[in-house]
């Protein structure tokens, strides 16, 4: 399988696409501006404890104070509060925990009162985005994630991925990382440490390592709440989680941020940098790789799939709800069980798709077209769980209910991921009525010729697709008269973002020419 990240630069943010065999599985957003990504690590005060709901609020400079359950804070939170208060007045001498005394564990069913109390200095990591209207989720199990492994402090723990499915490997990284670890930190074995040597791994942690002392540097500060480390974006963070062999292609439109992906793939995995390319040409990147026509069919209330059949997506406050229908596929045949399947089957791979895309979280229930044979029901079962194993949050497939109902359990850091995909008409502004498009080829002209009046140079008509097609259509086409009468080839090219009656005119260097 040929996995392609596109990456389109706007003055707002990035945005970000997965393609796997050309489909979209995987559409991201990064704002220009955006606070409190996933990962970062704020030095903060508790601002409020709540002994009811057994959780602290923690003010990290959000509009919203961030949440901090007492299950989050994890067994070690009484040495990292004290490790945050003497960083905080630099009294520490050294980054390392080898001689560091750590506090007594707090036991899993205490209260969060005895614990914490209101202006604590406390370091804590943000595992959700704000939601709604809720702060960020906080915890106080911090780790720094690197490509291959994730450094907890405070904890002399090594754990090994799940997703690696071959025991000896899982002993043979175990054995390496319980080797090389300084004492005092744990680690977490990611899935791309398959394979790796020692050096390699041990290049990485050192690199941790560093990342863990400037963030103790950090801690002598007056200023709360204070960003201590940060992630650095989500395009960074998903080249960390998604550069590996199965990974052809990484094609960007902007020269700055190639150049930064190609220094950051130097560092991490320098073997991948020859698959960064730099986007040319006068079309959208994502026109050109098929990612806005894909968007467009994905995010809709209702998805077609190629068989006929398709989802209907609805969102409420508690959960998700897809239900699955067939089209005209099944009829009242003998063969409607077997019919059946086959629509639920290509419906599994589509909402497994479908949550990776738009990002559901929490609960999702969906509504399978009933079926009588057991068996069936565990061969969908079975196509869920498979379609889902790609997924990389944390999620739960149940069994089929007695009612026919799936549910499916996923983890959610940041909010629902909704584009609109209807518009409203550029040209009537919603009132139903326009112009005559009869006349949308004579203006084009006339733009043509007031151009060629003031100066006879290359000129590229950029128009939907719609009207780029009838502009090229017959013998001779409009394009032909017009390069005929201006002496000058004129070039047509579509753009599907463009309005049905919308067109611009571009130099040979793909910029717009102002009439």
């Amino acid at each position: 399988m040929s996995k392609e990240l596109i990456i389109h630069t706007t003055p707002a943010g990035a945005e970000i696409g997965l393609l796997e065999d050309k489909k979209l599985v995987e559409f991201h957003k990064e704002a220009a501006t955006s606070q409190f990504n996933i990962g970062d690590i704020y030095l903060a005060r508790v601002k409020k404890v709540v002994p009811s709901l057994n959780a602290a609020f923690i003010d990290v400079g959000y509009t919203k104070d961030g949440f901090l359950h007492y299950t989050d804070l994890g067994p070690n939170v009484r040495s990292l509060l004290k490790y945050a208060n003497r960083g905080n007045q630099g009294k520490l001498n050294t980054h390392l925990l080898g001689s560091f005394k750590k506090e007594p564990e707090i036991i899993k069913t205490g209260k969060i009162d005895k614990v914490l109390s209101r202006r604590d200095k406390i370091l804590v990591q943000v595992v959700k985005e704000p939601i709604s209207t809720k702060g960020p989720r906080l915890t106080s199990e911090v780790g720094i994630p690197g490509r291959t492994m994730v450094l907890t402090p405070f904890n002399n723990f090594v754990g090994v991925s799940k997703k690696i499915a071959d025991a000896e490997e899982r002993k043979r990284l175990k054995r390496l990382i319980s080797s090389i670890k300084p004492e005092g930190f744990g680690v977490i074995v990611r899935t791309n440490a398959v394979g790796k040597g020692v050096a390699y791994l041990h290049q990485e942690l050192e690199k941790l390592l560093e990342r863990w002392e400037a963030m103790t540097n950090a801690l002598t500060t007056d200023k709360l709440p204070h960003c201590v480390h940060s992630e650095a974006g989500m395009t960074r963070g998903l080249l960390r989680d998604y550069v590996n062999e199965s990974l052809s292609k990484i094609i960007v439109d902007s020269k700055s941020i190639h150049n930064d992906i190609k220094d950051y793939l130097e560092e991490i995995a320098p073997e991948q940098s020859k698959i960064v390319q730099l986007h040319h040409g006068d079309r959208n990147i994502f026109t050109k790789f098929d990612v806005t026509k894909q968007i467009k069919s994905a995010f809709g209330r209702q998805v077609k799939m190629d068989s006929g059949a398709y989802l209907v997506i609805e969102h409420t406050e508690a959960l998700h709800v897809i239900d699955v229908n067939s089209g005209n596929r099944i009829s009242s045949s003998t063969e409607q069980d077997a019919m059946a399947l086959q629509v639920n089957l290509e419906s599994a791979d589509e909402i497994a798709r479908q949550l990776r895309l738009r990002d559901l979280g929490g609960i999702i229930i969906i509504d399978f077209i009933d079926m009588r044979n057991p068996e069936y029901k565990k061969q969908l079962y079975r196509r869920m769980k498979d379609a889902m194993a790609k997924d990389k949050a944390k999620h739960l497939v149940l069994q089929l209910s007695r009612f026919g109902l799936m549910q499916i359990t996923r983890q959610r850091t940041k909010p629902v991921l909704n584009i609109t995909t209807q518009e409203t008409c550029s040209t009537c502004n919603g009132t139903g009525k326009t112009s005559s498009t009869l006349l949308l080829a004579d203006e084009i002209e006339n733009g043509l010729r007031k151009l060629f009046d003031k100066k006879k140079e290359s000129v590229i008509v950029e128009a939907n697709p719609i009207v780029a097609g009838y502009l090229k259509k017959g013998w001779p086409s409009p394009r032909m008269n017009w390069s005929w009468k201006y002496k000058t080839w004129i070039k047509i090219t579509p753009d599907e973002n463009l309005p049905l009656t919308e067109y611009k005119y571009l130099n040979k260097s793909g910029q717009e020419i102002e009439i």
